[in-house]
Parts: C-alpha cells; structure tokens; sequence
C-alpha cells in the first residue's frame, strides 16, 4: 500500500508560486539597474525568503554603503563650509542650499501664476475684439517677463537634445562609412583628430559670427541665441558617437560579412539587417559619452554666449553678486548634476531596449 503525502500538492504550489516570483523579480532587476536603483531587488528577495543573509549584504553594498557616503558628504560640508569666506561671505552650507531651493520653486510657481495671468488678458482683449468686428486687429502678444528657474532648465533640455539630435544625424553614417569602407577611414580620421579635441569656447566665437551673418532674421523658427548653443553643442558631441560607430562597425564578425557577401546582399539590407545590429551596443555608447559631453558643453556656451538656460542662470547669479547667489549657483550645479544622470539613465534604457546585450 502507497501513502500520499495530503501537502504534497500544497507544497507543489507553493513553491511554483515562490518561482514565478523569483522570475518576475529577476525581470524586473534590468530596469532597477536602468533606473539606477538596483538595490531594489535585494530587497525584494530577501522579503521573498531568499537567503536573506546575502541578500543583507547586497543591500548594505547597494543601499546603506551609498547612504552612508552621503550623508557624510553633507556633514563635511555643513561643517567646513561655514568656514571658508567669500566675497558673497560664507559658503552656505546644506540648509542654505536647500532654503534657496525652495525659493527657486516657489518664485517659479509665482512667475507662472503672472505669465498665466497676462495670456488670460491677451486672450480675453483679443476677444472683445473678435467680438466687435475687429479681427482684423488681433495680435499675439509674447510674454517679456523674466524666465523661471524651471523655464531655464526646460531650455537647456530642449537645447541640448536638438544639438545631441544633430550630432546623431551626421555621426552615425560617417561612423558606418569609416568602419565599412577602409578608404572612407582614412578620409575621415584626420579630421576626427583634429577637430575632437577643440574646446567649446574655440568653436563659440566662430559659430556665433556664423549663425549671425547666415541666419539675419529673428522671426525664423529658431532664435539665434538657441542655434548658436545647440550647433557649439553638436560640433563638439559628435565625436564619440562617431568613434564608437566606425569601431563597432569595424568589429563585426568577419563571417557575418561573408554571409553577406554569399547572399548578394545590397548595401541597404546589409546595412539595416547586418550592420547595426551588430554595431548598436557600441554605438549607444558612444551616443550616452555624446549626450554626457553635450551636456557640459551647453551649459559653458550659455554663460559665456549669455543664451538663456541653466548656464547664463548660474552666470547672472555670479555677476548678480547678492549675499544668496553662492547657495543658488551650488542650486544649479545640483540641477546640472541630476539632469546630466537622468539623460544617461534615458540612453541607458533606450540601450537596454534595442540591444542585444547591456555591455559590447
């Protein structure tokens, strides 16, 4: 005679329960690493039972290691900073920065409010002269007021994207070119070396005596001040993803290239169904070091070309000279910190999403 276990079935299920979440965890540990919180999923599975011993490491590695660097950074500066004077007087230490923060965001909210109230204005003249007959003499009228805190950071994004945008658009095929095409390499590679290394305030002079002489107008569909920081932004961005493109192109497997060759393939179906797939890890390397140079290069072409964004906030502050321009200015050096992580946490997904693999 058998005996049957009356848990066993219980027991079965538990435990496939247990595996499918084990799998979804593990599923989702490539977006927390996107996301930059990879210290998520030891956590998850040591409250899932996991070995909770090495998951407890994991988590001091991952969460508590970090915190602690932190929290130690703002305790040495919150000591030390009193200490140094300045000509604006001390360096203003956390609190300082981040009261100043809060200003930002609340005279923001009141500079929205004014904006908002003067459309509405706009708007509603506007229609009392629709009303009357008088079409004829409605008018758009622009808000002149001064750009909020917020304003300027959506400017330096929007600015910073299109010349990121550009630099793509002509890297990447020069990039194939010269990985496929051995004469192609030789063509463009002194020019890479020469022109890689030019520093953004070289390039400004020249771009924005440029853009001032080609583009006459102001009524076109970009300002000159915007051209003028997004093409300084594209001249010096471009390189990495072109790099990086020639060198993945270059590094494909020879056999692949031979099937190709077998196939009678074109240029085009060897290009879109052999090449970039192939390419694509290292050429979305090259295209995060080109949004991270971009970055630094934006924000140095708008304090000295004075064109609207982060950059010239930070400079109308030091020019300012008031006793809360120092704890502003380390406001924006934060803002510049985050926005440059959060734009290569974008490149990262995007990578994860259109690539075979994370790393080349």
């Amino acid at each position: 005679m058998t005996t049957v276990d009356p848990n066993f079935t219980t027991d079965a299920d538990r435990e496939a329960r247990r595996a499918r979440l084990f799998t979804r965890i593990n599923a989702a540990d490539k977006w927390f690493n996107v996301l930059g919180l990879a210290w998520v999923t030891p956590i998850l599975k040591a409250a899932a039972g996991d070995n909770p011993r090495a998951q407890g490491k994991e988590i001091w590695r991952l969460l508590v290691v970090p915190l602690i660097a932190i929290v130690g950074f703002l305790l040495l500066w919150g000591t030390l900073a009193p200490k140094v004077q300045t000509s604006l007087g001390a360096v203003p230490g956390p609190a300082q920065v981040w009261e100043e923060a809060v200003n930002l965001h609340q005279d923001a909210q009141a500079k929205g409010v004014k904006q908002a109230k003067f459309e509405a204005m706009v708007d509603k003249r506007n229609q009392r002269l629709i009303d009357a007959g008088r079409a004829d003499e409605v008018k758009d009228v622009a808000y002149t007021g001064a750009p909020s805190y917020y304003q300027q950071i959506w400017t330096s994004i929007k600015t910073v994207f299109f010349g990121f945008l550009v630099a793509t658009a002509v890297a990447v095929p020069l990039g194939i070119a010269a990985g496929l095409s051995p004469t192609a390499n030789a063509a463009i590679n002194p020019l890479v070396q020469i022109f890689k290394p030019v520093s953004p305030l070289a390039w400004l002079p020249i771009v924005t005596m440029i853009v001032s002489a080609v583009y006459a107008t102001n009524d076109g569909l970009f300002s000159k001040s915007f051209l003028i920081s997004a093409i300084t932004v594209t001249l010096c961005s471009l390189w990495p993803t072109l790099i990086n493109t020639a060198l993945g192109v270059a590094s494909i497997d020879k056999d692949l290239v031979n099937v190709s060759k077998v196939l009678k393939m074109n240029t085009y179906t060897k290009i879109t169904k052999l090449v970039l797939p192939s390419a694509l890890p290292l050429i979305f390397t090259g295209l995060r070091l080109s949004l991270g140079v971009g970055w630094m290069v934006l924000i140095a072409a708008e304090m000295l070309a004075q064109n609207p964004g982060l950059g010239k906030f930070v400079w109308d502050e030091f020019q300012n000279g008031s006793s809360s321009s120092l704890a502003k200015i380390m406001v924006a050096v934060f803002t510049i910190g985050i926005i440059g992580f959060l734009l290569d946490r974008v490149m990262y997904a995007l990578q994860s999403l259109f690539t075979f693999t994370n790393q080349r």
